[in-house]
């Protein structure tokens, strides 16, 4: 059964792969608003932000890189909308293939697109000035903490695909997720937030996510931050699959 559901899994990755490889204007398209915001935030407002760090975008990066993430899910969400429109969830069904390898092949799609973008978002921030004495170590680290950030927002993107009723509502749910970083210490330094907002702003969790990316980059104790970042990730990433399968099996039953 296992051997099945990863043969499976493998293939269904391959149709998707090749449609993203067909219309490489999806990856484009999602790094470019991360990109513009990164180019506006740096050279129009970084002069008057002062974050107490020497270079505005090694600051802004980490948030940068989380809105990335969130502009790229909601192509996941497209893409299982459309198929679930097209029927070829049902002729899956009707093939000897395992149910969730087609969730599957969405989520590791989702991930390898996203990590393209991420690439692409950094190299532009390393045109722009960025710098890092990190090691191996904390790169990984990095990588880590964005790969469960994206399979935690790719499970979430599956339940609008599966249940929305139109493109713009498959799609429309990844708003609040890019707006979150805007709520945290991603652009600014919480200290400087008004009460309430700094209370929320400081238990949510993109500040803690992008507060121990900051600290890996910066060579910095990550303290507590990696261990929050983890288990918000962890979390949101256990509760939008269970309730993701539910929506899939209910779908499909």
């Amino acid at each position: 059964m296992t051997k099945h559901f990863f043969g499976d899994t493998t293939v269904l990755l391959g149709r998707s792969l090749r449609h993203i490889a067909r219309s490489p204007d999806t990856i484009i398209t999602t790094a470019v608003m991360p990109i513009a915001m990164m180019l506006m935030f740096v050279y129009v407002f970084g002069g008057a932000i002062n974050t107490g760090s020497d270079s505005y975008v090694n600051y802004l990066l980490p948030g940068i890189l989380l809105i990335t993430i969130a502009s790229g899910i909601a192509y996941t969400a497209f893409r299982l909308f459309m198929d679930m429109k097209s029927g070829i969830f049902e002729r899956f069904q009707s093939m000897p293939t395992a149910r969730s390898s087609v969730l599957w092949a969405h989520v590791l799609t989702s991930l390898v697109a996203n990590l393209i973008s991420l690439v692409v978002v950094v190299l532009v921030a390393l045109l722009m000035g960025f710098r890092s004495g990190a090691g191996v170590q904390a790169w990984l680290a990095v990588a880590g903490i964005l790969i469960l950030f994206t399979l935690a927002l790719t499970w979430i993107a599956v339940i609008p695909g599966l249940t929305a009723k139109s493109v713009e509502g498959a799609s429309a749910f990844s708003y609040p997720l890019i707006f979150l970083p805007f709520l945290s210490s991603a652009f600014v330094p919480t200290a400087t937030m008004p009460g309430p907002l700094r209370v929320f702003a400081e238990h949510q969790p993109v500040t803690s996510i992008v507060n121990a990316i900051r600290d890996l980059f910066t060579e910095q104790p990550v303290g507590a931050d990696i261990w929050i970042a983890l288990a918000w990730c962890a979390g949101i990433l256990i509760v939008a699959y269970v309730f993701a399968m539910n929506t899939y099996r209910r779908k499909i039953a």
